[in-house]
């Protein structure tokens, strides 16, 4: 590769998670150069992996790959007296302060006490700062009022976030039926689906792409949903419309291509990424209230994306749900699962029955799925 005669830094993140992020250097050479530029990544926390280094005496050229550093993560913890939509709007404020929740769990006392444990990463990473958790405790104030008895965070270890994590049982029945129904042609009656979705696929319209027509009903993420599932098949979009019918049908029209550059003409890929492609839109997420002992348990899980990445504000919609309907929480968990093939982040809420739950089951569920996918 010939060396471009223009200063430039180039930091390339990776696709995947846990792969080494690619800086590419291009400045005039000097002696001592490489010597300030592994300073200035060992003064950010870093450390390099590998690294290729040419020059023609002149211009230099220097690629380093250097695993990521994981955010920080904190522990905001706080106990406050309870009350119906308590747990939503704690979860609105950390949104607001772009807050991201890796995990949670909320205790319900029989005094009327509740204790918050918030386990949170700073997408400004500003929360080593007084500032930013004086600020943090300035917004809650503001929701919660006076009802705050104590508020406290500190930066945990990885050790003490993953001794966190929410309990690796799921009961049996719970996982054949939220999650065996991946590629079924056939969902049994009583699931919550959007409604029919078409895929048809042809390499015949264009010479180097392949194009896919899909025609499903709109919802909250849809276009994730859809770009999520051909990122997690490593496929590339040329081109692509997206237009909004009466009802909330939707028409897409996207011509692909493998990252090689080629048509997808192997029928077996074609099938899989077909049927992987119409489950993920009619059940983008999985909704159930089941029984936990003597108690009622909703359960939503969504999938997790190859990268790592979870779905956004899946546990603001929860809470908000569960806010109009009325409904208080007792006991809330975040984890995530390896379940079959693929990894599952799944929220666990135990429902506070309070004088008795008299909402249907199914209520609930609908309630819930119907603010996940935007149809409130």
């Amino acid at each position: 590769m010939g060396i471009l005669y223009d200063d430039v830094v180039i930091i390339r993140q990776s696709d995947k998670e846990g792969d080494p992020t690619v800086i590419t250097v291009n400045c005039p050479d000097k002696t001592g150069l490489g010597c300030d530029l592994c300073r200035i990544i060992l003064f950010f926390g870093l450390s390099i992996v590998r690294g290729d280094v040419s020059t023609d005496g002149k211009w230099c050229y220097i690629v380093f790959w250097v695993p990521p550093k994981p955010p920080d993560v904190f522990l905001l913890k706080f106990c406050c007296y309870d009350r119906k939509g308590l747990l939503h709007d704690v979860t609105g404020v950390l949104c607001e302060l772009e807050l991201i929740i890796k995990k949670v769990k909320v205790s319900t006392t029989p005094e009327g006490k509740v204790m918050d444990l918030f386990f949170i990463t700073d997408t400004r990473e500003l929360m080593r700062t007084k500032k930013r958790q004086d600020d943090t405790y300035d917004h809650l104030k503001d929701v919660l009022g006076d009802t705050i008895i104590t508020f406290e965070i500190e930066m945990v270890g990885p050790e003490i976030a993953a001794c966190s994590q929410a309990s690796s049982f799921l009961p049996s029945a719970i996982t054949e039926d939220m999650f065996d129904l991946e590629v079924s042609d056939k969902l049994p009656s009583g699931i919550l689906t959007s409604e029919s979705v078409s895929i048809s696929m042809d390499n015949m319209l264009s010479p180097s792409h392949t194009l896919v027509q899909l025609v499903c009903q709109d919802h909250k993420g849809l276009l994730y949903d859809i770009m999520r599932t051909l990122k997690d098949y490593n496929i590339q979009i040329s081109y692509g419309r997206f237009s909004t019918k009466q009802r909330r049908n939707c028409e897409i029209d996207l011509f692909i291509m493998q990252a090689d550059g080629k048509k997808i003409v192997d029928p077996s890929k074609k099938k899989s990424m077909s049927s992987r492609l119409r489950m993920e839109l009619l059940r983008p997420l999985r909704v159930a209230v089941v029984s936990r002992g003597p108690d009622i348990e909703l359960l939503v899980a969504n999938p997790v994306e190859l990268s790592g990445k979870g779905r956004p504000l899946v546990f603001y919609d929860i809470t908000l749900a569960l806010k109009k309907l009325d409904i208080c929480i007792f006991l809330a968990e975040i984890g995530r699962h390896m379940i079959g093939d693929r990894e599952w982040e799944v929220y666990r809420v135990l429902l506070d029955e309070g004088d008795g739950l008299s909402i249907p089951r199914c209520k609930i569920e609908e309630g819930v799925w119907k603010m996940l996918m935007g149809w409130e």
